[in-house]
């Protein structure tokens, strides 16, 4: 592994110099992978791995909206397409990549087919950490490894075909057979991967579910609320309030922090801008630092993990989660929203 500074702190990472893609290829050149579930990460794993010269099969639910999405991709049925059971029992390499809910309810079935020597690959550590409450338990025999890309698996596939790539991390749980390194390192080469970081699942759970619920789209959503509604509380119109609340933040602003950092951004706005930024942003990081330690607090105990279960073992789960999007879809500000990005030029 690479040794680079990240700040003052010096962290070992992977990346292709290293571990190019046809040492991965080599690695894994005996295996097949079945990628459990295609909804939110699998499209784009199993995709990425199959154009990167990988033996790759999908395991789904026949008849589901996700079999015919697999189907319209090219995997084929009876091929490359299986029903769950037929292709855990082919992997040699499990990537279990259903829902943490569809995790917990296909675990008896999945865990029959983890026989000696193969591995069982996760993107999420939900499973593992909270096996007191998910009951997932991996036999001793099998490697137990975690590749977790940090974007959604739209985007993985997005930034592979554009020739780039998202980072991850990694984690080895289990070393049953002494490959589990080279073999979870392989496949985050694999799937498309930038660099490749280490972790352990837990932590990677724990930062997971606080950035989910915190800066990526929990707390980012409430910024934006408060805001947006202050302004139209004040007369301003719903353009003006979204154009100053959301568009400039996602279509000017934050590239340019993506592109070289916020003291890149922050030089390169008005001066008025700065002044206004460096005197309040300690406020703010002041005003919602209680509200992480709740948050992370909860995500510790395993409080999170819990309401999440609880949540999806109701029948109704899913009307009522279309209900509570369709409370932020129905929105004046996102009503406000739609308009804007239609009326961007590339839509004109």
């Amino acid at each position: 592994m690479a040794k680079l500074k990240f700040g003052t702190v010096e962290e070992e990472v992977v990346t292709r110099q290293e571990f190019p893609l046809a040492k991965a290829q080599e690695v894994l050149k005996d295996e097949t992978i079945a990628v459990l579930g295609y909804g939110v990460q699998g499209p784009g794993q199993a995709l990425n791995l199959k154009d990167n010269g990988f033996n790759v099969i999908v395991g789904q639910r026949k008849g589901s909206k996700s079999w015919d999405k697999a189907v319209s991709d090219g995997w084929e049925p009876g091929k490359t397409l299986f029903e769950l059971e037929e292709a855990a029992e082919k992997g040699t390499i499990i990537q279990y990549l259903l829902s943490d809910a569809g995790q917990i309810a296909q675990w008896e079935m999945v865990k029959k087919h983890l026989t000696p020597g193969k591995a069982l690959y996760f993107s999420h550590g939900f499973g593992v950490t909270y096996k007191d409450q998910t009951g997932i338990v991996p036999p001793k025999d099998v490697d137990v490894i975690l590749v977790a890309p940090k974007g959604s698996g739209t985007s993985l596939r997005r930034l592979f075909v554009e020739g780039r790539g998202l980072n991850s991390s990694f984690a080895i749980h289990q070393d049953a057979t002494g490959k589990a390194w080279e073999r979870c390192v392989a496949l985050g080469i694999g799937v498309g991967s930038g660099y490749l970081f280490q972790t352990n699942f837990q932590k990677e759970v724990y930062s997971d579910l606080t950035g989910e619920r915190g800066s990526l789209m929990g707390a980012i959503q409430g910024l934006f609320a408060a805001q947006y509604d202050l302004l139209r509380k004040k007369g301003h119109s719903p353009s003006e309030a979204f154009n100053e609340t959301v568009e400039e933040a996602t279509q000017s602003l934050y590239p340019l922090v993506a592109e070289n950092g916020m003291d890149w951004m922050y030089a390169n706005c008005s001066t008025t801008a700065q002044r206004g930024a460096l005197d309040w942003w300690k406020k703010f990081r002041d005003a919602v630092k209680p509200i992480f330690e709740e948050l992370y607090d909860s995500v510790e105990t395993g409080n999170e993990a819990k309401l999440t279960i609880t949540a999806n073992e109701k029948a109704d789960y899913r009307v009522e989660l279309e209900k509570e999007l369709d409370e932020l879809k129905n929105s004046e500000m996102w009503q406000a929203g739609a308009a804007v990005r239609k009326l961007r030029p590339e839509n004109a």
